[in-house]
C-alpha cells in the first residue's frame, strides 16, 4: 500500500516535513510513504490551463492517482492553510466531480510552533478535501510547540504523540483496505 505524503510548507527544514518523516517511520507493515516534493513548482490554479495542464501539475495529479491514500501535514499561516497547499488542492479538485481526490482515503495532521499545532489549518484542509470528494478521516493530530517536538533524528519526542501518529496511520491503512474487505 502506498501513501503519498504532502508537506504544506515549502521550507526544507519544516516541522511538517519532519512530521511526514516521523510518519514514514511509524507505518504499519506493508505500507510505504512517499513524500511529494513539488509544491513550489505548481503554478497558480488557472481553469484556462486545465485541458493542457503544465508538467508539474500533471506529475502531481499522477502521484495522487497512483497513491492508495494521502497524508497531508500542514503548518498554519495566519490562522489558515498555506497558500501553496491550498493551490495544490485546487488543482487536484478539478475537474469536479471526477478528480483524483474522489474517494481517496486521506488524513491531515499538522505541526506549528504555537501551542495549538495548526488545528485551524487542519480543519480547513479537511473541509476542502471533503468538498473535493476525498474520503477524509476526522481524526485530528496537532503537534504544537514543534521546535521542541522532534529529537535530533526527527522522531517525535512525546511517546503519546508517537502512539497517536501510529494510530492515525493504522486508521488510514484500514480505510484503504476496507472496500476490499467488504467486497470479499
Amino acid at each position: 500500500m502506498k501513501i503519498l505524503g504532502i508537506a504544506g510548507s515549502l521550507r526544507r527544514g519544516s516541522h511538517n516535513r519532519k512530521l511526514l518523516r516521523a510518519a514514514a517511520a511509524a507505518l504499519p507493515p506493508g505500507v510505504e510513504l512517499t513524500e511529494w516534493d513539488g509544491l513550489a513548482a505548481l503554478p497558480a490554479y488557472d481553469e484556462d490551463l486545465e485541458s493542457h495542464a503544465p508538467a508539474p501539475v500533471r506529475e502531481f495529479l499522477s502521484a495522487i492517482e497512483h497513491a492508495d491514500a494521502l497524508l497531508i501535514a500542514t503548518p498554519e499561516y495566519n490562522a489558515s492553510v498555506p497558500g501553496a497547499l491550498k493551490n495544490a488542492i485546487d488543482w487536484a479538485s478539478r475537474p469536479f466531480p471526477d478528480n483524483v481526490l474522489r474517494d481517496k482515503p486521506s488524513a491531515v495532521t499538522g505541526a506549528s510552533t504555537g501551542l495549538f499545532g495548526a488545528v485551524w489549518a487542519q480543519a480547513e484542509v479537511r473541509k476542502t478535501l471533503k468538498h473535493a470528494g476525498a474520503h477524509v478521516l476526522d481524526a485530528e493530530l496537532p503537534i504544537g510547540l514543534a521546535d521542541a517536538a522532534f529529537d535530533g533524528d526527527g522522531d517525535l519526542v512525546d511517546p503519546e504523540l508517537r502512539a497517536r501518529l501510529r494510530d492515525l496511520l493504522g486508521d488510514l491503512a484500514r480505510e484503504v483496505s476496507a472496500p476490499v474487505e467488504q467486497a470479499a
